[in-house]
């Protein structure tokens, strides 16, 4: 018992940290989505997320995954111990990252007119395609010294690094929006991309690293697992990019862009306020996966007690989305994104089986499984991508809603399916039970919203919200002796 305790406050640690600077960024990021709603509307938003999001896709392109698959290589080459194993992984992962970014700006250059025309249909974007291409290669430099960072588990420093960021970034990106209006957007994501670069920098030359020699041979050999594992990840992370602009350009081309804005920000506030639990845990949780990935049995452990700890966190969260969303909605953004309300009722439901899915999907990228990995991304980013064209189509901005709840629905039974198959995975009776217990509660409170007039929908809401908290509490003092720990503090 004290071992599984031991590991559930390892997870809780890791949260607890990652969590804090979550917080934080997600505070800066209202602030930031605020002014923003306020001085571009919905219109500047929707400009924004076009030209974010076409970046991402170059991006997915070209870096070829090494900010998450060199973690895996650097970790195993710190665990050796090996000071000149470490030096020679962290040389030759700051060498690709240098090639990998240089392309994707040669890329983006090359393209710019046809990214524009295809984006906005029009080639009035040139120019802005053409800027901003260089931050494709600051962010795959800075990704790589997260890389080395968290592979190192120099989690504090990487916690810093965050922090520091999102900071400065807002100190800088809000007076250009406030002068300049729309036009400040292109400069704001290139500021923001050199202040992150500078900060990785700064924390990851903290860390003692050997000088060591390594030739292009040595290179490309070294380099070669890392590509391998990239590569796949890349491609599928190119398949959600690649989903989630054909969405948006859907959306511009038979709504508007203003409907895009509303889309990017009521998924912004699923996928970044909502789910910063996943960023928090997913920091320490894949290094921690990869060190056991030789058990299945470790494994299915490591793997049921994220996910409980990463539902008992996210359900009051997402009960509070569902009963106040409106509020929630003004505040962060304003009266004019009221429309999205609708689509995250149906979201915040879909993001219960989206934690389950998390929590079993590292194991592929633990395990090596690249190929696996790849072919079961591709073929959920299709169904997804067809779930919300469909959705949209017929049911507008709700339907992405749902679109997205009924897609990770499925993906969830498919990812479930697959690893117990290849890995013998199987959920826990406690998980089973906190999953049926929270997700009851949760469709409760979305019937109550869907059926009871104000005030009574924000009462009963408030009353379902409260037991989603106790319970909560009563499951992680099982897991983590909360109280034993309070009474140490008093003492």
């Amino acid at each position: 018992m004290k071992e599984d305790q031991s590991s559930y406050r390892q997870i809780t640690k890791a949260t607890s940290l990652f969590g804090g600077v979550q917080v934080f960024n997600i505070i800066i990021a209202i602030i930031r989505s605020k002014f923003i709603a306020v001085l571009l509307g919905p219109i500047g938003m929707g400009i924004a997320g076009l030209l974010n999001s076409t970046t991402d896709l170059i991006g997915g392109l070209t870096e070829l995954g090494l900010g998450k698959s060199a973690v895996r290589d650097v970790s195993s080459a710190n665990g050796t111990g090996d000071k000149i194993r470490i030096a020679t992984v962290v040389t030759v992962l700051r060498r690709w990252v240098w090639v990998t970014g240089t392309l994707g700006v040669l890329i983006m250059l090359v393209l710019s007119p046809w990214l524009s025309q295809l984006t906005f249909g029009n080639r009035d974007y040139t120019l802005a395609f053409i800027w901003i291409s260089i931050t494709l290669l600051f962010t795959q430099l800075t990704s790589g010294q997260l890389a080395i960072l968290q592979g190192m588990r120099k989690l504090q420093y990487l916690a810093k690094a965050s922090l520091s960021g999102s900071a400065l970034g807002l100190i800088i990106t809000i007076p250009l929006y406030y002068r300049f209006g729309i036009k400040g957007i292109v400069p704001a994501i290139i500021f923001t991309s050199v202040i992150s670069l500078l900060l990785s920098y700064y924390f990851a030359k903290k860390v003692k690293i050997e000088s060591v020699k390594v030739s292009l041979v040595s290179t490309l050999a070294e380099g070669k697992n890392m590509l391998i594992l990239g590569f796949m990840i890349s491609l599928s992370g190119l398949t959600a990019l690649g989903a989630s602009y054909i969405v948006r350009i859907f959306i511009s081309k038979t709504g508007s862009v203003e409907q895009v804005g509303l889309y990017t920000a009521g998924f912004a506030i699923i996928n970044t306020y909502v789910g910063l639990v996943f960023t928090a845990m997913g920091t320490d949780y894949y290094p921690r996966l990869s060190a056991v990935a030789h058990s299945n049995e470790l494994c299915k452990q490591a793997i049921n007690q994220q996910a409980e700890i990463a539902l008992l966190i996210l359900a009051p969260i997402l009960m509070v989305f569902l009963v106040f969303i409106k509020w929630v909605t003004i505040i962060l953004y304003s009266n004019k994104f009221i429309a999205i309300d609708e689509m995250i009722h149906w979201a915040a439901l879909g993001m219960f089986f989206k934690a389950a899915t998390w929590s079993i999907g590292y194991i592929l990228l633990a395990k090596g499984a690249s190929k696996i990995f790849f072919w079961n991304e591709l073929f959920g980013n299709i169904y997804l991508l067809g779930l919300n064209i469909l959705g949209y189509h017929f049911l507008g901005l709700t339907g992405l809603g749902i679109s997205f709840m009924v897609g990770f629905l499925l993906y969830f039974i498919q990812v479930f399916v697959l690893s117990k198959i290849k890995y013998q995975f199987s959920f826990d009776s406690a998980f089973i039970r906190i999953f049926a217990f929270q997700f009851l509660l949760a469709i409760s409170c979305f019937i109550i919203v869907k059926i009871a007039g104000k005030p009574y929908s924000y009462i009963s809401g408030m009353g379902l919200i409260m037991i989603s908290v106790w319970y909560s509490y009563k499951e992680l003092d099982k897991r983590l002796g909360i109280k034993s720990i309070i009474t140490g503090f008093r003492n």
